[in-house]
């Protein structure tokens, strides 16, 4: 069985959670024991660790989250009714083929399930097996990437954390629809990999474009299934990683906000927090990203699939290529049609939706074609 492959929680850490009040979120959460595993039909939200990192050549020590669940119990939860488990670890295997098999196995199992799995890593390589646990799902997928790097690779290498990229694109079955990164710093991507970006019909968001107005960023996560969150995007003085400095990332609001964005998207079915530097300044930090994907979780407003339109309010906006946008009653957030065109070979079987801003409508009404809309019409045709 899959979750054979998970570890129970230490003595150590559940004798700490004992000694929490019955308010903190250590007292709300169901764990995996020597004695016990959960009912995963009682659960929403399932916490997982990767002890794996070699993926990840900075890193010399072995993965510990001791540091991360005892701060993240700590905390206290809003008003939510959220049912959640922590099933432990997986350990790493043989070789890194094997962890990132168990771990594709036990995601899989678990979206199967409709539980939301909450993956606390380890190095980012690992987002290849969050990326291949779909592949039974038989769906595309939508990978968005908080980081400051776009993690190409030669062909040639071995999977890294610096180089999964290259793997998920290459590789067959290919079920990647769209990537988006989220704060990409040009300094650390050559413009070769910029341009493939743009080749690729692939959007990148640069750090200064995000921290001057995050609401950007929202749209790109609501069409998201799964978020990978690398630490080394935050910046030193928010994430107390010294040892990998990091002058300039997102702050601590900031990459909260952008966990609270990706924990609302009705769509994100997957996330996973990565390159962790075990230490317990960095904990603190892992700990209040998990909470606010928590809590954004708690307020999904479940406009995700469309069940009627009877609840938005369509626009149409004749241009050489009309344009139909749809605004929620009952979120105010908007949505742009990507038509289905029969005589094109088209990943998308069906016409479909793609989360837009109200920038992006009011920058068609003066006849401006939203350049996501124009990406996303390229990727779909084969």
């Amino acid at each position: 069985m899959e979750f054979d492959f998970l570890k129970p929680l230490d003595n150590e850490i559940l004798e700490i959670i004992k000694g929490f009040s019955s308010q903190q979120l250590g007292n709300k959460v169901v764990f995996h024991t020597a004695k016990e595993f959960p009912d995963l039909n009682q659960v929403s939200l399932a916490i997982i660790g990767v002890l794996e990192n070699r993926g990840d050549a900075n890193q010399t020590q072995e993965v510990d989250l001791t540091h991360i669940r005892k701060e993240l119990y700590g905390l206290f939860p809003g008003n939510w009714n959220t049912s959640i488990a922590d099933l432990g670890d997986i350990v790493e295997g043989n070789s890194i083929s094997d962890t990132h098999f168990a771990l594709r196995k036990v995601v899989s199992s678990l979206i199967k399930k409709k539980i939301i799995p909450i993956v606390i890593g380890g190095s980012q390589d690992l987002t290849y097996a969050l990326y291949r646990a779909y592949d039974e799902l038989e769906q595309m997928v939508n990978l968005v990437s908080i980081d400051s790097k776009f993690d190409f690779g030669k062909e040639s290498e071995s999977i890294s954390a610096s180089s999964y990229l290259t793997k998920i694109i290459i590789e067959e079955p290919n079920n990647l629809f769209n990537y988006s990164n989220v704060g990409y710093q040009t300094y650390n991507n050559s413009q070769e990999e910029i341009d493939l970006i743009d080749k690729l019909f692939f959007e990148g968001y640069r750090l200064g474009e995000i921290s001057n107005n995050i609401a950007l960023a929202e749209p790109v996560f609501r069409d998201a299934d799964l978020v990978s969150l690398d630490l080394t995007s935050v910046q030193s003085a928010a994430s107390g990683n010294f040892d990998l400095f990091t002058p300039n990332g997102f702050s601590g609001k900031e990459i909260c906000a952008l966990s609270r964005y990706a924990g609302i998207s009705d769509k994100v079915s997957l996330f996973g927090v990565f390159n962790h530097n075990n230490s317990k300044q960095e904990s603190v930090l892992i700990a209040q990203i998990i909470w606010y994907f928590i809590e954004g979780y708690q307020y999904r407003s479940n406009e995700y699939p469309f069940g009627s339109r009877e609840n938005y309010i369509k626009y149409i906006i004749p241009l050489e290529e009309e344009l139909v946008f749809f605004k929620s009653n009952k979120t105010d957030r908007w949505w742009i049609e990507i038509p289905f065109i029969s005589t094109s070979n088209n990943k998308l079987k069906k016409s479909s939706l793609l989360p837009c801003s109200y920038e992006e409508y009011l920058g068609a009404c003066n006849q401006e074609i939203p350049e996501r809309w124009w990406k996303a019409q390229r990727k779909n045709i084969v």
